[in-house]
């Protein structure tokens, strides 16, 4: 099966959360509430310093993400 790049996740224990899931590498969870990451993956010191040069793009990518899916519902 082939994910897509990006998913929106919500759950009624986290009422104000909304979760968007990175399903490419490194894969995360960012809850756009509060902009709070969690990373699917162990990294070693050399994966750790690209990751540092990558996770504002990743991040930046998942707010547009969500923004562009929540404007096509208001459509």
């Amino acid at each position: 099966m082939e994910l897509p790049k990006y998913i929106l996740g919500d759950n009624t224990d986290y009422p104000n959360a909304i979760f968007v899931i990175h399903t490419d590498f490194p894969r995360f969870i960012i809850n756009l509430e509060n902009d709070e990451v969690e990373w699917l993956e162990d990294f070693d010191q050399h994966d750790e310093k690209e990751l540092m040069n990558e996770t504002e793009r990743l991040i930046q990518e998942a707010s547009e993400f969500y923004d562009r899916e929540v404007s096509r519902y208001d459509s």
